[in-house]
């Protein structure tokens, strides 16, 4: 049984801890409770604005990164094909044979005089037409037949009478196409480059008086133009 000094002694105890701890209100009231709050505000906002920044600037790391390795890395341009290009057109045969060349007969060009004009007229069976190119001979004996610019082969007709063809056509807009020949070597859709062989010179049955000849035709557009215009014959 406690004693009234023993009860007294405790009631006193439970007063002072309670004393002892602090209310909210008492905080406040301390001098440096304010300051406390707003440096921790403080801290906080600060902390965040580091965080913000370290997250740009690793995306801008980032970004920079794949710029950089997107520069370096190689890519695939366009093919360009630069022989096409600087190529200027060539004789349709071994140069080497110029001197030994006969021109039979003449792109008709109204612009011409009246000899080139009655020289570029063909004759069958009494019937007049123009010529579209130009009919070439080499001392009247099979030739081969060389292509004039590098290009890809559009098309290739066998007809016995007027002569089989080659029609190349190329980078710069132009065709080229070879009439009266055999022996063919290449077929549709092949490429060749410039002075690669195509086939050789024979005679026709549409041109009989040109014997054995190659007719050899330039076209821009689709639209036969003369041949002298881009090779000196």
């Amino acid at each position: 049984m406690y004693s009234l000094f023993t009860l007294a002694s405790e009631v006193m105890n439970m007063r002072e801890e309670k004393n002892l701890k602090p209310s909210p209100k008492n905080l406040q009231k301390k001098p440096w409770f304010w300051p406390a709050i707003y440096a921790g505000i403080a801290l906080a906002v600060l902390a965040l604005m580091f965080s913000y920044n370290a997250l740009v600037t690793k995306q801008e790391e980032r970004l920079l990164t794949e710029s950089v390795a997107k520069e370096e890395s190689p890519q695939q341009q366009p093919v360009i094909e630069t022989n096409a290009v600087q190529e200027n057109l060539k004789y349709p045969f071994d140069e080497a044979l110029i001197n030994q060349l006969t021109v039979l007969q003449d792109f008709y060009d109204l612009s011409a005089d009246a000899k080139t004009r009655e020289n570029a007229l063909l004759v069958f069976k009494q019937t007049f037409s123009t010529s579209s190119g130009m009919s070439l001979a080499i001392n009247s004996e099979p030739f081969e037949v060389l292509a004039a610019m590098s290009g890809v082969v559009t098309k290739v007709k066998m007809d016995a009478f007027t002569g089989n063809s080659i029609t190349v056509e190329h980078a710069n807009g132009l065709e080229t196409r070879y009439s009266s020949i055999t022996d063919i070597v290449v077929k549709e859709g092949d490429e060749v480059i410039q002075g690669q062989a195509l086939a050789t010179t024979t005679e026709n049955d549409w041109n009989p008086s040109a014997g054995i000849h190659l007719h050899f035709e330039v076209l821009e557009n689709g639209e036969a133009i003369n041949p002298r215009k881009l090779l000196a014959f």
